[in-house]
């Protein structure tokens, strides 16, 4: 039962990364047919996050009530219908309807399984999904750019990842049985009372993990954004290749995590996340050097995705020997909230800084949140040694 409620729950998370990056890769066809400003893309995303911060908030509750596999069914199946309703909508103000059970069943099964594998199975597994999470968000562009290419259109596009989210529901309908199985089994989840938002706050280091969690999501979502902008319009870097080496910062985070996987348990979280912050700094210092070469800036891109790799999924799988596992439900689900406030509202802001003083600044910007990471990091580390039996 461990192993296939194990492939269950990996499959989930190519159904978490599916969506993810559909609306990028569609938006360039879509904002034309729809007749709206091309940055009207920022108005769907921003509905999408903030349906995940409050599903991510209430996940704690949720999962107490109805345990995790049936909040994972209903949440897949919330984004599958969100993905068809998109699939047959011609106007904008109908996507942005549809965005909110779309970021509501987001937020909440990346919450709940992020807390589930964090207490019951070893840091490995934590970043190979999350590996996985990165195949379902590599495979979607490429179903939407056939979708694009074949002259079907983007509402296929959106309807042929519907349907592949559709029986990825089903599997996690037949797999009930054994999310029930292994709940009755589960005492400490049982036993706990969901904590309210104030009773987290109160306990010590929360706040430090929760701006280590946002200082990542910041510093992972404006690379992802603007890193292309900065090597074009500041280093002079062919818009190609720009192109290819920002896909490849993402790579470098799929593939991270896939090799993490291996040493994890030989390192451990805490290692892990210094390591990868240490190694972010090393590559944004490359991307900045003045007067190197673009080897340079582009080797520093994909440094800094390879540090980024082992950040999220240590910090996640640490939660529980840090704060409790009667804990970790509540801890976890407002970690997903940080995490998305960061990523919703940092790159506009890197925009605006971009637009109105210079976009040079990005590396010192990156920089910024890199420091905020390790700092708030290493506190949170010297509070859990303090701790009995830290």
């Amino acid at each position: 039962m461990y192993a296939l409620l194990l492939i269950i729950i990996y499959i989930a998370f190519i159904s978490l990364g599916l969506p993810d990056s559909l609306l990028g890769s569609a938006w360039p066809v879509m904002y034309g047919q729809l007749n709206v400003p091309m940055s009207y893309a920022g108005i769907i995303t921003m509905i999408i996050a903030g349906g995940t911060i409050v599903s991510s908030l209430m996940t704690d509750r949720l999962t107490r009530k109805l345990g995790t596999g049936f909040i994972m069914l209903i949440s897949v199946m919330m984004t599958a219908a969100a993905l068809f309703g998109f699939s047959v909508s011609h106007s904008f103000i109908l996507l942005c309807l549809w965005a909110v059970p779309y970021g509501l069943g987001a937020g909440a099964v990346d919450a709940a399984l992020n807390n589930y594998v964090a207490l019951h199975y070893a840091a490995r597994h934590m970043s190979w999904l999350h590996s996985f999470w990165g195949v379902g968000a590599a495979v979607s562009p490429y179903i939407m750019g056939y979708c694009l290419v074949g002259g079907r259109g983007w509402n296929s596009g959106y309807r042929s990842v519907a349907i592949v989210q559709f029986i990825l529901t089903g599997i996690l309908f037949l797999s009930l049985p054994l999310w029930k199985r292994k709940r009755i089994n589960d005492s400490d989840s049982q036993a706990a009372a969901a904590l309210s938002l104030r009773k987290v706050m109160k306990k010590r280091g929360v706040n430090f993990i929760l701006l280590t969690f946002f200082g990542y999501c910041a510093l992972e979502s404006t690379a992802g954004l603007w890193a292309s902008s900065y090597l074009v319009e500041f280093r002079g870097i062919g818009s190609e290749t720009a192109a290819t080496f920002a896909s490849l910062f993402f790579l470098g985070i799929t593939f991270g995590r896939f090799l993490c996987g291996f040493i994890s348990e030989k390192i451990g979280d805490k290692l892990l996340t210094r390591y990868g912050i240490v190694i972010i700094i090393c590559g944004v210092v490359f991307i900045s050097l003045p007067g190197a070469g673009d080897a340079t800036a582009l080797a520093g891109l994909v440094i800094t995705g390879l540090g980024c790799s082992p950040v999220y999924p240590s910090v996640i799988h640490s939660t529980p020997s840090n704060f409790g596992k009667e804990n970790a439900k509540a801890i976890i689900g407002i970690q997903m909230a940080s995490a998305y406030t960061g990523s919703t509202f940092i790159p506009p802001l890197f925009g605006l800084i971009a637009d109105h003083v210079h976009i040079g600044l990005f590396p010192l910007f990156l920089i910024f949140f890199a420091m905020l990471m390790l700092l708030m990091s290493e506190k949170l580390n010297k509070i859990i040694a303090k701790k009995p039996g830290g």
